[in-house]
């Protein structure tokens, strides 16, 4: 069993967040001493921790990732991370396309610039 500091250090996500997760029931602690209310995990935990920590990483919002954990068997996880997957591209699409319109806005203000001061010599 580990301490929620050494379960912290252990899987890299911070205390609150570990506080929080437990609060929307998504990593609970495996146990809690009923006399001084001291949180512990297992190593089971540490493994959902670790996918937790994945999820986010990979942009998944909590409510994702409550789904994700409700079906315990894992059987549409990877059907969720074909679908972030998709999103993701769409994103970078559409990062890419707004990248090149301030080119296109940029040249356009450079060519302006350049024919106005034509005409003023």
């Amino acid at each position: 069993m580990y301490k929620v500091s050494e379960f912290s250090e252990l899987t890299g996500l911070s205390k609150e967040t570990l506080r929080y997760y437990a609060e929307v029931k998504l990593l609970e602690p495996a146990y809690i001493d009923p006399s001084n209310k001291y949180r512990y995990y297992d190593d089971g935990s540490y493994f959902l921790a670790i996918l937790l920590s994945k999820l986010r990483g990979f942009g998944f919002t909590v409510q994702e990732m409550i789904t994700v954990m409700e079906d315990e068997s894992f059987s549409h996880l990877e059907e969720l991370l074909i679908e972030k997957k998709e999103k993701i591209k769409m994103q970078i699409e559409e990062l890419h396309q707004s990248v090149e319109e301030i080119n296109d806005f940029l040249a356009s203000g450079k060519e302006e610039s350049e024919s106005c001061n034509g005409k003023k010599k």
